[in-house]
């Protein structure tokens, strides 16, 4: 029996078998085995001095790029991208990987492990471009994948909901790309979109407005990984390309 029946257009697609619910692309698999093994590594293996050192090297510092460049070491030009592959608590990890196996998995799973591998490196750097831009030349440390995963939210949000604004779930990755214009008429991904924003102005304002010690949330690095998914999605979405033409705009 034939498991697919594709109509004339190529837009829709039927298929009789259920996607397994672990069944991650091989990609996603490799980061977050990465990332695991990177938090092992600073946890149980690193003494706090070279944990330290670690942090310092690769971690994202808005106060880098307002020195001189002359005389800094190479992290300026490397921790736009490796600030996302540290944590800082097993909880931070935890929390990310969640999110990462819900929506990078189909996004992921479309655009294939090369270009999943550029997305995660220009939106990791998108993400703290934004927050750079909010914090300029202050003596802050951020690490975390949570940029990289608000890009892979936006992104999703491109193509997991339907046109009629219901969730898709089987098969996803395979869904008609929806252009900007029809995401924000979709009722779907507005509300999701929606309730993602104000949950990260929330915390924004909840910090800016009597901040609790310790740790803060970079909000607006989640927004800046949010908008650079959600815009330029479709440069590298080979689905939507080898399916649409180039006649579905971004």
């Amino acid at each position: 029996m034939n498991d697919t029946e594709q109509n004339e257009g190529g837009a829709e697609m039927r298929l009789s078998r259920r996607e397994p619910a672990f069944n991650l692309p091989g990609s996603l698999v490799a980061a977050l085995a990465l990332l695991t093994a990177i938090h092992i590594l600073r946890s149980y293996l690193l003494s706090p001095s070279t944990d330290e050192f670690v942090i310092l090297t690769f971690a994202f510092i808005p106060a880098r790029y307002a020195m001189p460049l002359a005389g800094q070491d190479l992290g300026w030009l490397w921790s736009p991208v490796t600030y996302s592959l540290l944590h800082g608590s097993w909880e931070h990890l935890v929390f990310n990987a969640f999110w990462m196996v819900a929506f990078g998995a189909p996004v992921a799973r479309r655009i294939g492990p090369a270009r999943f591998v550029l997305f995660w490196c220009l939106s990791a750097a998108a993400a703290v471009a934004l927050h750079s831009a909010m914090h300029w030349g202050e003596m802050i440390v951020v690490v975390g994948a949570s940029g990289v995963v608000s890009a892979l939210m936006g992104a999703a949000a491109r193509f997991v909901f339907s046109p009629s604004g219901r969730i898709s779930r089987q098969f996803s990755h395979l869904n008609r790309r929806l252009t900007i214009r029809q995401s924000l008429s979709n009722r779907s991904v507005l509300v999701f979109s929606g309730i993602w924003f104000l949950t990260n102005f929330l915390i924004g304002f909840g910090q800016l407005f009597g901040a609790a010690s310790g740790a803060a949330i970079a909000w607006e690095a989640h927004i800046g990984g949010f908008l650079f998914g959600f815009i330029f999605f479709p440069l590298f979405d080979a689905v939507g390309r080898a399916t649409h033409g180039i006649n579905d705009s971004p």
